[in-house]
This record gives C-alpha cells, sequence and structure tokens, in this order.
C-alpha cells in the first residue's frame, strides 16, 4: 500500500513539475477539489476527448452530438429524481471531526481484501508458472475463496442497505466490520446522513425576482429534454444515439484522490435510445463496444474489469461499471447503464409534453428505453496519465522517467532539436517546425545538452525527438529518437510528416477496435 502511495504522490508531482494540472486558485492557497488544466494537461484532455468524440459520433451515422446548456430549468430535476435521491450516504468521527462517504469506507476495506487476494495470487503464480489458473485458484483455495466470499458479502449487504435507505444498517455494517477513522484511529461513529450534492444558484436580475436553479450534476438532463428536438430534425430512426461532453457539478463534501472525484468535472456521455425490450441486447453490446475503445490505447487487459452494480439507481434495470487499475486500487472509470424510459417517461410527466417515438415497422408510437455509456474526462486522464508514467533503470544504471502516452493523445507528437544553436542548424530545425505544424502539434527546443533535452521530451510525454545536425546541411537527413525504446534512426526530411501520422493518426489507433 505504501508503493502505491508513492506513486500515486509522484503522479500528482510530475502533473505539476511538467505543466499538467495546477491546484486552482493557487496563490490564494487553492481551492479544494478544484484543479486547472494547464499547457499540456489541456492538450492532453483535449486529444481525450477528440479521441471519444470521433469513436463515438463520427464513426457511427446513427449517433449525432449536443452541447447542452448547464443551466436548466429546476423542475428538471425534480423530475430526473435528483432533489429527491440524489444523495451521499456521509458519517462523522467524533474523535477527529473529520466526515466520510460511508459506502466509500466499506469500499476502502473491500479493497484492503482484494489486496490480499492479489499477494495470494502473485505468490501463487510465482510457484505454479505457466501452468496457473488464477480463476481456479480462487476458488480452490480456501483461504482465497474466503477472501473472495467476504468481499463479496460485504458488498451485496451494503448494496442492499443502501436500496431499501436502511442507515443505521450501514453504519451497523461499519462496526460490525471494524472500520477505524483513517486519522484518529477510533471507531466512535455518528450516525449515517443522506446529502444532496447539486449546487444551488439563482438567475434573475433581482433578488425579490431571482428563480432558483441548480448547476448540473450531470449532462445526461440535457439530452433527454432535447431528444424530440434531435429526433424530428435529425430525422432519426430507432435506435439512435445522442452524444454530449461537458461539465457537470457535485458538492462532492469528501473529494479526494487528485483528479478522481471533484467539484467541478467533465463528462463524456451516450444516451442510446432503443426499442423496449431490446435493452438488455444493446446494454451488453455497449459494454463490450466500449471496452474494445479502452482497450484500443494500448494498455495491458489487467488494467480494466467490470463491476456489476450491487445497488441499482432508480432508474435503472441493469447496471456495470468498467473499473481502472488506478495507484489506488480497482476504481470506477466509465458506467454503462440500462436506464428503462424513466427519464423520457419522468419528463413527459412533469412538463405534460409527448416524448414518443412513432415506429413505422410496428405502426405505433412508444417512449423508448435507454442504454447509457458515461465517462468521466478527468479520471480517464489520471488513467492515462498514471499508468503511462514510469521510471525505468537503464542499461549504464541511470535512470529515467519516461511518460509512455498512447502517441495518438501525446498533447505534442514531436520535438524538433537543433544540434547546436550556430552554423545555421536553428535554422534549418526551424523550417522543419514550421512544416511539420500543419499537420501535427509540435515543439521547438534549442536550449541545453541534447541530452537532456531528450530527457525533458520523454517526461512530457513526446513519441518523436528529431535531432539536426551538420550532416542534415548534407544530405537532408535527420536523427528520430522514439521515446518508448530511445532507439534512433536516420530519416529524409521528406519522410518525417509519414512516419509521425503511422503513429499518431487516430485511424490507426480506432481500427484496433475492429
Amino acid at each position: 500500500m505504501a508503493i502505491q502511495e508513492d506513486d500515486f504522490k509522484r503522479v500528482i508531482s510530475h502533473a505539476k513539475e511538467y505543466g499538467f494540472v495546477f491546484q486552482s486558485s493557487e496563490i490564494y492557497d487553492g481551492l479544494s477539489a478544484v484543479y486547472d488544466y494547464a499547457q499540456q494537461g489541456v492538450a492532453l484532455k483535449n486529444n481525450i476527448k477528440d479521441y471519444w468524440w470521433r469513436a463515438m459520433v463520427q464513426m457511427n451515422n446513427h449517433i449525432v452530438g449536443i452541447d447542452s446548456a448547464i443551466f436548466m430549468h429546476p423542475t428538471i430535476w425534480k423530475a430526473s429524481g435528483h432533489i429527491d435521491a440524489f444523495n451521499d450516504p456521509l458519517i462523522d468521527n467524533k474523535d477527529s471531526k473529520k466526515r466520510y462517504r460511508a459506502d466509500v469506507l466499506i469500499e476502502d476495506h473491500v479493497a484492503k481484501i482484494e489486496a490480499k487476494i492479489e499477494k495470494e495470487l502473485a505468490k501463487a503464480a510465482k510457484r505454479f508458472g505457466d501452468a496457473f489458473d488464477p480463476e481456479q485458484y480462487k476458488a480452490t483455495n480456501e483461504r482465497v475463496a474466503g477472501y473472495v466470499a467476504s468481499s463479496k458479502n460485504i458488498l451485496a449487504r451494503m448494496g442492499d442497505a443502501l436500496t431499501a435507505e436502511d442507515l443505521q444498517g450501514v453504519k451497523s455494517l461499519i462496526e460490525e466490520l471494524g472500520i477505524v477513522c483513517p486519522i484518529s484511529g477510533s471507531a466512535n461513529w455518528t450516525d449515517v446522513k443522506q446529502f444532496n450534492l447539486m449546487f444551488g444558484t439563482k438567475i434573475g436580475a433581482s433578488a425579490d425576482t431571482a428563480m432558483d436553479l441548480y448547476l448540473r450534476p450531470e449532462t445526461a438532463q440535457g439530452i433527454f429534454v432535447n431528444f424530440l428536438n434531435v429526433q424530428k430534425t435529425g430525422r432519426m430512426k430507432i435506435p439512435f444515439g445522442i452524444a454530449q461532453i461537458g461539465k457537470a457539478f457535485r458538492n462532492e463534501i469528501v473529494a479526494r484522490q487528485f483528479i478522481f472525484r471533484q467539484r467541478e468535472f467533465e463528462q463524456m456521455e451516450l444516451q442510446f435510445f432503443v426499442r423496449p425490450g431490446t435493452q438488455k441486447e444493446w446494454y451488453e453490446k455497449w459494454k463490450e463496444t466500449r471496452m474494445k475503445w479502452h482497450y484500443s490505447l494500448g494498455f495491458s487487459p489487467d488494467n480494466y474489469r467490470f463491476h456489476d452494480h450491487d445497488k441499482l439507481a432508480h432508474y435503472a434495470d441493469a447496471a456495470a461499471d468498467i473499473e481502472f487499475k488506478f495507484p489506488f486500487g480497482f476504481k470506477e472509470l466509465e458506467g454503462i447503464h440500462s436506464r428503462t424510459d424513466f427519464d423520457l417517461s419522468s419528463h413527459e410527466k412533469y412538463s405534460g409534453k409527448k416524448l414518443q417515438f412513432f415506429d413505422p415497422e410496428l405502426n405505433e408510437s412508444y417512449v423508448p428505453y435507454v442504454v447509457e455509456t458515461s465517462i468521466g474526462v478527468d479520471r480517464m486522464f489520471l488513467a492515462i496519465f498514471s499508468k503511462a508514467l514510469e521510471e525505468e533503470t537503464l542499461e549504464n544504471g541511470s535512470t529515467r522517467t519516461v511518460l509512455k502516452l498512447p502517441a495518438v493523445l501525446a498533447p505534442t507528437k514531436a520535438a524538433i532539436l537543433p544540434l547546436v544553436k550556430k552554423d545555421g542548424l536553428s535554422e534549418l530545425a526551424q523550417s522543419i517546425f514550421e512544416e511539420l505544424q500543419w499537420d501535427f502539434a509540435v515543439s521547438y527546443d534549442e536550449k541545453d545538452a541534447v541530452g537532456r533535452r531528450y530527457r525533458r521530451q520523454d517526461a512530457l510525454g513526446t513519441p518523436f525527438c528529431i535531432t539536426v545536425d551538420h550532416q542534415t546541411k548534407e544530405d537532408q537527413t535527420v536523427t528520430i529518437r522514439h521515446r518508448d525504446t530511445m532507439a534512433q534512426e536516420r530519416v529524409a526530411i521528406s519522410e518525417l510528416s509519414q512516419i509521425i501520422d503511422r503513429a499518431v493518426n487516430v485511424k490507426h489507433w480506432l481500427q484496433k477496435m475492429k
């Protein structure tokens, strides 16, 4: 656990030192759980959003995009259930005076059990070698099987208690498991209470006439209330989807783990409208499709897993998370939900307007069912960034810090480096930079020794370094260095664009999904 904590501290430190993420309002001592994306971070974040948008919208002729407003009519949140049911179960420790999410305390306890399982599996894999079957071992080894059963039982009991809104049952489970406050070490807990997460605000010219509003806690409702507008103007036929990338706001009392849980965050969501009765089929299809999208970025499948919800939301008949192995353990990265017809039916009821689709094949109108995929941009950023950051020991005993970002997402695709700032090399390097920047995000760097510049670009995640030297003047060739292998090769200037494009073109990466 200490190693994981050190790894996470290294991630946070690297993000600031190299211009990816800053604490918001830092010169005023910061604002808790609010962050700014810096010059490198905003480029990486935009590339993540572009990669998602192209896969979801550009490559699907039955999916379109919208950008709905953050301010929405307050009755929308009554219809969606957010006013009555958008709560977190909170518990205070009387000794430390610290407040925690009760469900997260229980999930962290389960995470410790899962860490024991992973440790046992690692030991067994070392002992049995290639013949080792982890699933069989989990089922047949008495100790490991006990851990697995215990973690499942705890999550099931928590899910049942939360579904029944049995807050005393949640507290009893915390006490039974012997969960203590991480600060005080005591189990002196208050009762569990529900806390609504929405930010309130007002709109209007004067205090007397101002209307009470909420900052949207999710982007999905902006899609639902525009369902009929999009369907009619786009002449869309079921099944079809509406995608959106946008900001959402939640008054997280226990915000933590850097950008994993923030008060202001960004979501990439798809609401896919289907014929009633087909939702489970589409739910399974989207689970498969979304996991392929994650795999396309090249990280090991061992970093991902599905987790079926123990507690279903009031609107869902099926729900699963794609969890990612962050430095602090497996946590939710993306949610996939079969939302039934709850949202559209509820908005019909509260607005008095019909939100139905006339199906010419069935010759009838109905309220479509919805399958949702929802991923946090910030969590995706953290997943990619933390998994890409590596400390390598080289053959000569030295070390290097390298950010092995998928080349398609890297903020800068290539750095142009003149070997020295004289003999016309700077001018030649500048001309290569100016030509490449028409097609790629490239940088120019002539400060410090070339080896030090290589290390700087490694830490920024730049896939290629292109060095211009005296031979370049003679034969129009340059040295191109590959970030991940540090291999260097001599290539013609005229080949650079093609070499970079092969490595960073979205098309080549998304084709892996097929």
